[in-house]
């Protein structure tokens, strides 16, 4: 093992029952200085190795070193005595307890009465080097997404781990807050740390990284210097083919105005006020997007617009109808379609067949039934058949199970539900959570489709990269209510950073907004 070497993963081997292989003897090397970016598509392996690192899983076989001394991990524990400290998606933090607090949180060295004296100045000069910039005495729950990533972070730093694995760490991040944690993470990557840095964001990956290992089928498919490769190099290397995720559009031609949004109001689950004073108007031809950090009522408005979720106040158009008191079967009957953000718990039956997901919508349809009751069984297969070959789903045949499908087959089953309907609105809601690369590309190449059949088409999303793709315009929601408007262009990106984090910014294009 190099000198040079922190961390060296030999021909790992893990598998499943049912003789699932995830990891097919996969071998990753990590330097010192240095972040190192992990990349793939659902289900090559990704998490698996790294819940094999950390002490999640246990390999079949193959070998661990970290500093050249062959170790086993049989858990956490053991990783975080090794050095070892990993972000995952979904914070682990207590609302609750303060910031220091939930930093010490399990380390035997603080004893049974903490000196928070000492710890508030050491989390502070940590802080302070690294630019993360915490009240130690702050409650978690008044922080912000970025403030708590800013957390995890210390805590592993805290516990002097030399070895950080960030999984998709920007995510629910802003523009600003993204560009700071990157500087943060080259910052302690040069002052001594390495970095294993897990994203599907391959800009973040040209940005940041120094080394890139991909992983296709279980497999690591190749190791690349950042350096010497190109985005288009390493999404073809993840896929196996080439991939095409720059879509041009062609210039919008907007129509009349199908969706019009005035003055809503509603609240959330908590009874508290999500949507306050919400107003947008969308038009046949364009995509609208929807950009916010995440919380500040995305959920609440798809919900209100698909007829979900009540209105305390406010008016909904569609198509010049108001349709706050008719139902979500009466909306669908005025060309409303609906590509939610749970595929499993809201757009789909998990335990009805693909044939029967596919005509949830119009099985009422009297083409597909007789009297109105009996079904057409022959026609509705024929139907599945045409749209499973359409939409390219990979699946054993129109009678299996939806629940078993990939999350990105699922997806193409909504899709094809929701798009063959010919929709006049089609609101999606990150339509490509979740999925990989090959996956998104199908998505992004379905939605644009629909805008060049004169669609009107509002996707929410926090992905700006999503949003520049899709969208002709961006619309800011911040607090319940629209705080802002801009192109849907890249040179935008730092004012749609600040009106996402609620300073109203006027943007040369963007339409006025009312306080």
């Amino acid at each position: 093992m190099s000198d040079n070497l922190v961390l060296e993963m030999n021909n790992i081997l893990k598998t499943f029952p049912g003789e699932v292989i995830a990891n097919n003897n996969v071998n990753l090397k990590l330097k010192k200085n240095e972040i190192h970016a992990l990349l793939g598509e659902n289900g090559a392996g990704k998490s698996t190795l790294m819940n094999v690192l950390y002490g999640l899983y246990e390999q079949d076989s193959g070998e661990i070193f970290i500093k050249g001394e062959k170790i086993k991990i049989s858990s956490p524990k053991d990783a975080i005595a090794n050095g070892l400290g990993m972000v995952q998606q979904d914070f682990t933090l207590v609302p609750s307890f303060s910031v220091a607090e939930n930093i010490i949180l399990g380390i035997d060295r603080i004893g049974f009465k903490p000196n928070y004296k000492k710890i508030y100045q050491e989390i502070e000069e940590l802080s302070e080097k690294y630019e993360l910039n915490i009240d130690p005495g702050a409650k978690v729950w008044q922080l912000s997404i970025g403030e708590k990533q800013k957390v995890e972070i210390l805590k592993l730093l805290y516990r002097n781990a030399e070895i950080l694995i960030l999984d998709e760490p920007t995510a629910v991040l802003t523009p600003q807050e993204t560009k700071a944690l990157l500087k943060t993470l080259r910052k302690m990557a040069d002052e001594g740390h390495s970095i294993i840095f897990i994203t599907h964001k391959l800009e973040e990956v040209m940005q940041i990284t120094d080394q890139v290992t991909v992983m296709r089928d279980g497999k690591e498919v190749g190791v690349f210097k950042t350096s010497e490769t190109t985005q288009k190099e390493l999404a073809n290397a993840m896929v196996g083919r080439s991939v095409i995720l720059k879509i041009d559009k062609s210039p919008v031609k907007k129509g009349e105005t199908v969706l019009k949004l005035k003055n809503l109001h509603a609240l959330n689950d908590k009874k508290m006020m999500a949507l306050n004073g919400f107003s947008l108007e969308v038009a046949r031809g364009e995509v609208v997007g929807i950009a916010g950090v995440a919380g500040n009522g995305q959920r609440e408005l798809a919900e209100v617009i698909s007829g979900m979720r009540q209105l305390e106040s406010g008016e909904i158009y569609l198509k010049g109808i108001n349709v706050c008191d008719i139902s979500t079967k009466e909306r669908i009957n005025l060309g409303f379609s609906f590509i939610p953000e749970d595929r499993i718990g809201t757009a789909s039956c998990p335990n009805l067949s693909i044939q029967q997901n596919l005509v949830l919508k119009n099985y009422r349809n009297k083409d597909l039934n007789d009297f109105g009751f009996i079904l057409k069984n022959n026609l509705i297969a024929e139907n599945a058949k045409e749209l499973i070959e359409e939409y390219n789903v990979s699946t054993s045949g129109i009678k299996q199970k939806i629940h078993k499908l990939s999350g990105g087959n699922i997806q193409k089953v909504i899709l094809a539900r929701e798009l063959t309907c010919n929709p006049d609105l089609i609101l999606a809601v990150h339509p490509t959570r979740g999925l990989d690369i090959s996956a998104i590309e199908f998505v992004y190449q379905s939605i644009l489709k629909e805008r060049e059949k004169n669609k009107a088409i509002v996707i929410i999303a926090g992905d700006l990269e999503e949003i520049f793709t899709l969208c002709d315009r961006v619309a800011v929601i911040y607090e319940g209510k629209i705080i802002g408007e801009a192109p849907a262009k890249k040179e935008y990106i730092e004012e749609i950073g600040l009106m996402m984090a609620g300073i109203k910014t006027k943007v040369e294009g963007g339409a006025d907004v009312e306080n």
